[in-house]
């Protein structure tokens, strides 16, 4: 199982593994996408006629497949750095209980 582990972690240019890539960046960038597209819907949605409320719940229903397709590479780019963050972790706490375990 420890190689399968070994495998999921990026390797540097220098032999040992790669660090992880940022994690907040990816998620700032999603955030602020996901939010700029609501308001935006939401907006137009007003300008077109609707009402207070019934422009804020259609803007925030119609944003979510809207925010599916537009940010779909912020999106993969966000978990592939969650994923290798993960395989990162895993692979620390593993070595951490082989020293416990005194492998």
């Amino acid at each position: 199982m420890a190689e399968r582990a070994d495998a999921a972690v990026p390797g540097a240019p220098t032999g040992g593994p790669a660090t992880p890539p940022r994690v907040a960046p990816w998620l700032l960038v999603y955030t602020v996408g996901r939010l700029a597209i609501a308001a935006a819907l939401v907006v137009l949605l007003w300008t077109l006629g609707l009402d207070l409320w019934s422009g804020a719940l259609f803007g925030l229903l119609l944003s979510m497949p809207v925010s599916y397709l537009l940010l779909r590479p912020s999106r993969e780019r966000l978990t592939e750095a969650l994923a290798a963050r993960s395989a990162v972790r895993r692979r620390a706490r593993a070595q951490r209980e082989a020293r416990l375990a005194g492998d």
